[in-house]
Parts: C-alpha cells; sequence; structure tokens
C-alpha cells in the first residue's frame, strides 16, 4: 500500500475531500455529457434517416455515391472535440476559466471575453456532483465498492439532466449500467448473481407491463422504454429485493413534485414529465442506504398484513 493509500485509509476525512475534489471535476465534465450527448444521438438520427430515405429512393444495384450529402458530414462532434468555448461568442474557454465552481465565481457569472451570462446551472452540477461524490466516499471508504458507487452516482447525474431536458434516457449510458451491475455481481459487490439475475429481468418487465397495459386502456404512453432499462439496471446493481421500496419511493416523490408544478405553477397536465430523474433518485438512495430502508419497508409492509 502506498502513502496516498495509507492516508485515505487512515483518515477518513481526507478521502472525504478528495473524492468530493474529484466530483467537482467529474462535474465539469458531466456538464459536457449532459449537453452533447443528446445532440450526438440527433446528428445520428438524421444520417440514418439521410442513409435511409437515399437508399430508398435508388435501383437495389444504384451506387449508393448518389445519396444527397448530409451538411457537415466530416465535422467531428463528440465529448472530447470541440472544445468547451462559450456559446454565444464562441470563444475557447482557457484551462484557468474552467476550474469547477471557483471560475464561475471569479468570473460573476460571465463570459470573460463577450461578458454574456454564464447559466447558473453548470455550477450547480458540478457542486452537486462533488456532494455526492463525497457523501459516497464517507459511506463507502476506500476500495472497489466506493469506486463502483462513484461510477454508477456519476451516470445517474448524468442520466437526470438528460431526461429533464431531452425525456431522453440513452441506451449507451442505460445499458451498460445493466451489464456493468450483472458483473459486479459475480463478485457480490451490493448483491449476489442470483439476485442481480432476477432484479434486471424483474426490473425491465415490471414496468415494460405496466406500460402495455396502461396505454392499452387509455391509449397513451406512460413511460419511456428507457426507463424500463434504467430499473433493469437497479436490479442489476441491488438485486430484485430493492425494486419494490424503488419504484414505491420513486413513485410518491414524481407525483408529490407533479402535483406541485400542476398547483403552483399551473403546468398542463397534460405535459409528460420525466420519471427518470424520480426513478434515479430512489435507486441512489437505495444504493446509499438500501439495508435500512430495505428493513424499514418490510416491516411496515408485515405490519400491514
Amino acid at each position: 500500500m502506498d502513502d496516498l493509500s495509507w492516508v485515505l485509509h487512515q483518515y477518513p476525512l481526507a478521502l472525504v475531500a478528495v473524492v468530493g475534489l474529484l466530483g467537482l471535476l467529474i462535474g465539469s465534465f458531466l456538464n459536457v455529457v449532459i449537453l452533447r450527448v443528446p445532440r450526438m444521438m440527433e446528428s445520428e438520427w438524421r444520417q440514418q434517416c439521410v442513409e435511409f430515405l437515399a437508399a430508398d429512393q435508388n435501383p437495389p444495384d444504384a451506387p449508393t455515391e448518389s445519396a444527397p450529402p448530409v451538411e457537415n458530414r466530416n465535422k467531428r462532434f463528440d465529448l472530447i472535440f470541440p472544445a468547451s468555448h462559450c456559446p454565444a461568442c464562441q470563444h475557447s474557454i482557457a484551462a484557468y476559466d474552467n476550474i469547477p465552481v471557483l471560475s464561475y465565481l471569479i468570473l460573476r457569472g460571465r463570459c470573460r471575453h463577450c461578458q454574456q451570462k454564464i447559466s447558473l446551472r453548470y455550477p450547480t452540477i458540478e457542486l452537486f456532483t462533488g456532494i455526492l461524490s463525497a457523501l459516497v466516499a464517507w459511506k463507502f471508504g476506500l476500495g472497489w465498492p466506493m469506486a463502483a458507487a462513484l461510477f454508477f452516482t456519476w451516470t445517474l447525474i448524468a442520466l437526470t439532466f438528460i431526461d429533464v431536458d431531452h425525456q431522453l434516457l440513452p441506451d449507451s449510458m442505460t445499458l451498460p449500467l445493466v451489464w456493468i451491475g450483472l458483473l459486479l455481481s459475480l463478485g457480490t459487490l451490493f448483491t449476489d448473481p442470483r439476485s442481480a439475475i432476477i432484479g434486471a429481468v424483474a426490473g425491465y418487465m415490471s414496468l415494460w407491463t405496466i406500460y402495455q397495459l396502461f396505454k392499452l386502456v387509455t391509449g397513451k404512453e406512460g413511460m419511456g422504454f428507457g426507463d424500463f432499462k434504467l430499473f433493469a439496471a437497479f436490479g442489476a446493481w441491488l438485486g430484485w429485493q430493492s425494486l419494490p421500496m424503488i419504484i414505491l419511493l420513486s413513485s410518491l416523490v414524481g407525483a408529490v413534485i407533479g402535483i406541485t408544478l400542476i398547483i403552483v405553477r399551473g403546468r398542463d397536465k397534460n405535459v409528460p414529465i420525466p420519471f427518470g430523474p424520480y426513478l434515479a433518485a430512489a435507486g441512489w438512495l437505495a444504493l446509499m442506504w438500501g439495508d435500512a430502508m430495505l428493513d424499514k419497508y418490510y416491516h411496515a409492509f408485515s405490519m400491514t398484513l
């Protein structure tokens, strides 16, 4: 064990501080993920539509070179490129202006070059990620469970804000969460393989069944397929035993917030509210304090019988 590991093991507060600072940095990257992943998906869908329509318009043996050109086909756009820049003046953001939270405070929430306001959301997500990361370190301590829980937490933060913005839970994030949860169960990090496999299947199929029944009765879609996959991921990570508690907690929180928005803000009740953020919050709480919550849940359930 090297000196740093020894210090982090011996001084839990040092570990919490280090992981909290790491969380701030990760939060800065999550801002990029939240902004760019939906745009990358949209670009991919547009490309697929153009290619499909081009192929449909040509005879089977016609050369594909006749397909209409796609604007900016060769222009790279991903999580790395282009570099971070001001959306107003397009000026590249220097590294010293990209320090999580601190740069926002120093610049007083404005671009150094054009003085356009910077959204408060960026430092908020950075700070939020730092706080949750510190809580994970405090809960699990140094080790593989902490590392896995941090990945779980960061993924849920990105999924939450993408769903709020676009009502999307990308497969590129939910499906790896399922597979990683199943792999982690081989080492019984959070649950055993049997519980994880049953949990993944039960998580997906339960919401899928509710979706189909709701659609059959009302003719409307009550939730998206991304919700099924996210719930399956919770089953894979935490076992089937946690699923009733997670769905109950997320439904209660969603109902309270939804009713509040309708009453306070006059939100149209026909406008769909994404369910992913409530699932994510309930799943994270189950990861952190699932054992105690399960004990109370099943105790309360047994008292009603």
